[in-house]
């Protein structure tokens, strides 16, 4: 028995590594078998599968071009003013569970992979059994199930640090597993408005924190409409007059803006500083570094949007076969970033700049009362939390919310991964993962279970199974029909307007 699970977990753990932790092959993966299943000819689905994973290698490019560019900035702010804090960011979470799993609670880091089996498994059967769960999104972001996986093992250790082994495991997994399904699936009809019935959902850190601004937006504008205010146009609907027509033009307008906000912090950090940090070259022009690396910016943000055009079509296309065959009426969850080739191109840059100065604002306030941990904000949350709350935010409700909401995302992430990592000791550590989900899903979900103890675990998992229900409950004749017929719920939601009036 012994030796047929070893066999087991060694091909899961291939699997894992080689496929389900790379995003890109993951993605070419699904394409794969969605086009097997649909019968299409070898070169199509051969072409499909490149096309596919090359995609999401543009993306991964795009993304990667991103952090490195605001690096500086970031590493800047941290030695330049001698700060010693803990870094909001997955990867930093991640080693810090690594790194301080077995010195604080004497478990091993390797039952992360089982959870993430167990996790992924039940989160493959929710929606299997959708008639009754009401959940439409599988989770395929592998290396953000990786993080989650990591950071709700240690938080499950804070809460129940005696528990067993394998009763810990199944607990686990019980409640990551919903909390991928139940996040994703919230993600899913909001989505489809966005991309016009492209075909999946949001698989990422801040799945709840999108659904919750976008209708916090949604809300907002309908009761502002209600009162006899002027409808909030969307960035996109803007046709700025004159010099500032330049800014309706997406690159143009993030070359720009990205010039005024990295130039401000990179003045502040000092050219001396920079060439110090190996940032810069002695003799380099400081006035043409920040307009090179403001510029890259753009040119890294418009590379991560040609991924999502290459990627998307052949993922929706394909999953038609698994929808099918295997999960009826489901579509992917997938990497956030996807979102941000839709709706407005601008809208993804006000959201970071905002999100960015409520995060600063918070650092601030943290040090000014002294808190015990200070807050280094990384680039992932910074970027791909506020980019997407502001591109659903406007989408819902206008550019007002596109600035509103991510600022105040922006002070929550770093406010509530403060008290959440103090609390349970990973800012000892160095890092947390720090994106939106994680500084207010997960860290209410851990009060519950620490002080109600295994009566907490199962609140938690009947308000995870609850929510979808009630959101199936809002619309029942929509609530399905948006994944199968896109457009046949659009035309569904025409007629009961024009009846309605």
């Amino acid at each position: 028995m012994n030796a047929v699970f070893n066999v087991f977990m060694t091909i899961w753990e291939y699997f894992a590594k080689n496929i389900l932790e790379q995003p890109a092959f993951m993605i070419g993966f699904i394409v794969l078998i969605g086009y097997l299943l649909e019968k299409k000819k070898w070169y199509e689905v051969l072409s499909g599968f490149l096309k596919a994973t090359i995609g999401y290698f543009i993306l991964t490019v795009g993304s990667s071009g991103l952090v490195t560019s605001f690096r500086p900035i970031l590493v800047g702010l941290k030695s330049r003013f001698h700060l010693s804090a803990m870094v909001t960011d997955p990867y930093f979470g991640q080693n810090a569970v690594t790194v301080g799993i077995m010195k604080r609670f004497g478990r091993s880091f390797a039952d992360t992979m089982l959870l993430l089996l167990f996790a992924y498994i039940m989160n493959i059967l929710l929606v299997r059994f959708q008639k009754y769960t009401k959940l439409r999104a599988v989770f395929t972001t592998g290396n953000v199930q990786v993080q989650q996986a990591a950071t709700a093992f240690w938080l499950f250790l804070f809460c129940f640090p005696q528990m067993g082994r394998i009763p810990l495991l199944i607990v686990m997994s019980i409640v990551l597993g919903l909390y991928w399904a139940v996040g994703s699936n919230l993600t899913v009809g909001i989505t489809q408005e966005l991309t016009d019935g492209a075909g999946f959902g949001i698989a990422h850190q801040q799945m709840f924190g999108i659904f919750i601004f976008a209708k916090w937006a949604e809300w907002m504008e309908k009761r502002a409409k209600a009162k006899g205010k002027t409808e909030s146009k969307r960035l996109e609907d803007i046709e700025l007059p004159g010099w500032l027509s330049m800014f309706n033009d997406n690159m143009v307008s993030t070359a720009i803006l990205m010039i005024i906000f990295f130039g401000i912090i990179l003045i502040i950090l000092g050219p001396s500083y920079l060439i110090k940090a190996g940032f810069m070259k002695a003799g380099q022009s400081f006035v043409f570094y920040i307009i090179q690396t403001s510029l890259m910016f753009a040119v890294y943000l418009a590379i991560l949007q040609l991924g999502v055009r290459t990627f998307v079509n052949e993922l929706t296309e394909s999953f038609t076969g698994i929808s099918d065959r295997w999960l009826p009426g489901s579509v992917p969850g997938i990497d956030v970033a996807a979102t941000l080739g839709f709706g407005s191109p601008n809208a993804a840059t006000i959201g970071f700049m905002f999100g960015a100065l409520g995060q600063f604002l918070m650092i601030i306030l943290l040090i000014v009362f002294k808190s015990p941990t200070i807050v280094i904000a990384g680039f992932i949350p910074l970027f791909f939390d506020n980019a997407a709350i502001g591109v659903f935010a406007n989408n819902r409700g206008g550019y007002k919310y596109a600035m509103i909401a991510p600022f105040i995302s922006g002070l929550i992430q770093v406010g509530g991964s403060a008290l959440i990592a103090t609390w349970v000791g990973m800012a000892t550590y160095g890092g947390y993962l720090g994106m939106f989900d994680w500084a207010t899903v997960w860290p209410l979900a851990t009060v519950i279970m620490k002080y109600l103890g295994y009566i907490g675990i199962a609140v938690v998992i009947i308000i995870f199974v609850l929510i979808p229900q009630l959101e199936y409950r809002h619309d029942p004749k929509g609530y399905f029909l948006i994944v199968k017929d896109y457009d046949a719920w659009k035309k569904m939601h025409e007629d009961e307007a024009d009846a309605a009036k």
